[in-house]
Protein backbone atom coordinates (compact mmCIF):
# COMPACT_ATOMS: atom_id res chain seq x y z
CA UNK A 1 0.00 0.00 0.00
CA UNK A 2 1.37 3.40 -0.95
CA UNK A 3 -0.23 6.80 -0.47
CA UNK A 4 1.51 9.92 -1.73
CA UNK A 5 0.07 13.30 -0.81
CA UNK A 6 0.92 16.51 -2.65
CA UNK A 7 -0.32 20.01 -3.27
CA UNK A 8 0.35 21.66 0.05
CA UNK A 9 2.05 24.99 0.47
CA UNK A 10 1.99 28.43 2.02
CA UNK A 11 -1.11 30.51 1.34
CA UNK A 12 -2.65 33.63 2.78
CA UNK A 13 -5.87 33.56 4.75
CA UNK A 14 -8.80 33.34 2.33
CA UNK A 15 -6.76 31.52 -0.29
CA UNK A 16 -7.22 28.10 -1.84
CA UNK A 17 -5.25 24.90 -2.29
CA UNK A 18 -6.02 21.56 -3.90
CA UNK A 19 -4.47 18.53 -2.29
CA UNK A 20 -3.96 15.29 -4.19
CA UNK A 21 -3.35 11.76 -3.00
CA UNK A 22 -2.03 9.08 -5.32
CA UNK A 23 -2.86 5.56 -4.17
CA UNK A 24 -1.31 2.29 -5.23
CA UNK A 25 -0.85 -1.27 -4.03
CA UNK A 26 -4.52 -1.99 -3.34
CA UNK A 27 -7.85 -1.98 -5.14
CA UNK A 28 -8.56 1.70 -4.70
CA UNK A 29 -12.17 1.63 -5.90
CA UNK A 30 -13.15 -0.78 -3.12
CA UNK A 31 -12.13 1.48 -0.26
CA UNK A 32 -13.69 4.55 1.29
CA UNK A 33 -11.06 7.26 1.56
CA UNK A 34 -10.44 9.91 4.18
CA UNK A 35 -8.36 13.03 4.64
CA UNK A 36 -6.88 13.74 8.05
CA UNK A 37 -4.78 16.59 9.38
CA UNK A 38 -2.36 16.98 12.24
CA UNK A 39 -1.41 20.36 13.64
CA UNK A 40 1.78 20.78 15.69
CA UNK A 41 1.37 19.29 19.14
CA UNK A 42 -2.09 17.94 18.38
CA UNK A 43 -3.60 14.60 17.45
CA UNK A 44 -4.38 13.57 13.90
CA UNK A 45 -8.01 14.48 13.19
CA UNK A 46 -10.45 13.47 10.50
CA UNK A 47 -11.26 16.22 8.00
CA UNK A 48 -13.34 14.58 5.28
CA UNK A 49 -14.43 11.19 3.98
CA UNK A 50 -15.74 9.84 0.69
CA UNK A 51 -17.41 6.58 -0.21
CA UNK A 52 -16.11 4.12 -2.77
CA UNK A 53 -18.05 5.58 -5.69
CA UNK A 54 -17.92 9.17 -4.48
CA UNK A 55 -21.64 9.31 -3.92
CA UNK A 56 -21.39 10.02 -0.21
CA UNK A 57 -19.17 12.55 1.50
CA UNK A 58 -18.90 13.95 4.99
CA UNK A 59 -16.91 16.67 6.67
CA UNK A 60 -15.89 17.85 10.09
CA UNK A 61 -17.98 20.89 11.02
CA UNK A 62 -15.05 23.30 10.90
CA UNK A 63 -14.51 22.77 7.16
CA UNK A 64 -18.08 22.35 5.92
CA UNK A 65 -18.80 24.72 3.05
CA UNK A 66 -15.09 25.39 2.50
CA UNK A 67 -13.55 21.98 1.67
CA UNK A 68 -14.63 19.46 -0.96
CA UNK A 69 -13.41 15.88 -1.14
CA UNK A 70 -13.54 14.02 -4.44
CA UNK A 71 -12.01 10.98 -6.09
CA UNK A 72 -11.16 9.58 -9.50
CA UNK A 73 -11.23 5.79 -9.40
CA UNK A 74 -9.83 5.53 -12.91
CA UNK A 75 -6.70 7.34 -11.76
CA UNK A 76 -6.54 6.00 -8.18
CA UNK A 77 -6.61 9.55 -6.89
CA UNK A 78 -8.40 11.35 -4.10
CA UNK A 79 -8.50 15.14 -3.80
CA UNK A 80 -9.26 17.80 -1.24
CA UNK A 81 -10.21 21.20 -2.58
CA UNK A 82 -9.73 23.75 0.18
CA UNK A 83 -11.20 27.24 -0.19
CA UNK A 84 -11.35 30.23 2.13
CA UNK A 85 -8.46 28.84 4.12
CA UNK A 86 -7.95 30.01 7.68
CA UNK A 87 -4.84 30.02 9.90
CA UNK A 88 -6.39 27.24 11.98
CA UNK A 89 -6.29 24.99 8.91
CA UNK A 90 -2.50 24.93 9.19
CA UNK A 91 -1.43 21.30 9.54
CA UNK A 92 0.09 18.34 7.79
CA UNK A 93 -2.60 16.67 5.72
CA UNK A 94 -2.76 12.91 5.14
CA UNK A 95 -4.98 10.63 3.10
CA UNK A 96 -5.97 7.17 4.27
CA UNK A 97 -7.85 4.18 2.94
CA UNK A 98 -10.44 3.12 5.50
CA UNK A 99 -9.40 -0.18 7.04
CA UNK A 100 -5.81 -0.03 5.85
CA UNK A 101 -3.24 1.05 8.41
CA UNK A 102 -0.97 2.77 5.96
CA UNK A 103 -0.01 6.42 5.82
CA UNK A 104 1.94 8.60 3.46
CA UNK A 105 4.38 11.33 4.35
CA UNK A 106 1.67 13.96 4.31
CA UNK A 107 1.69 17.41 2.76
CA UNK A 108 2.19 20.60 4.75
CA UNK A 109 -0.45 23.32 4.54
CA UNK A 110 0.41 26.66 6.12
CA UNK A 111 -2.09 29.50 6.16
CA UNK A 112 -0.81 32.92 7.12
CA UNK A 113 -3.04 35.58 8.62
Amino acid sequence: VQLVESGGGLVQSGGSLRLSCAASGFTFSRFDMKWYRQAPGKERDLVAAISTNGGSTRYVDSVKGRFTISRDNAKNMVYLQMNNLKPEDTAVYYCNAVGLDSWGQGTQVTVSS
